[in-house]
């Protein structure tokens, strides 16, 4: 079971390393938080991912993008729960 956590922006930007290891290595899900709304997600890349899935995910949330397919904040705070 992945354990997500919150951190500020400040926080996140002082211990970027330790936080970037921390999810890496112990599969730790952080959410940044600027003026408590989240502003980013840093999620651990699992070995089985590629650089070749990640340009085939970039490439379809790029079409996603064009297509009109896109979250308000405000929708993706009601989704968060915020």
């Amino acid at each position: 079971m992945s354990v997500t956590r919150t951190v500020s922006v400040r926080n996140f930007r002082e211990n970027m390393s330790k936080f970037l290891t921390e999810s890496q290595e112990k599969g730790v899900h952080f959410v940044i938080m600027k003026h408590s709304v989240a502003v980013a997600h840093v999620l651990p890349a699992s070995q089985s991912d590629t650089h070749e899935e990640l340009a085939k995910d970039i490439a379809r949330a790029r079409k996603e993008v064009k297509q009109g397919k896109t979250f308000s904040s405000d929708e993706v705070r009601h989704i968060l729960g915020l």
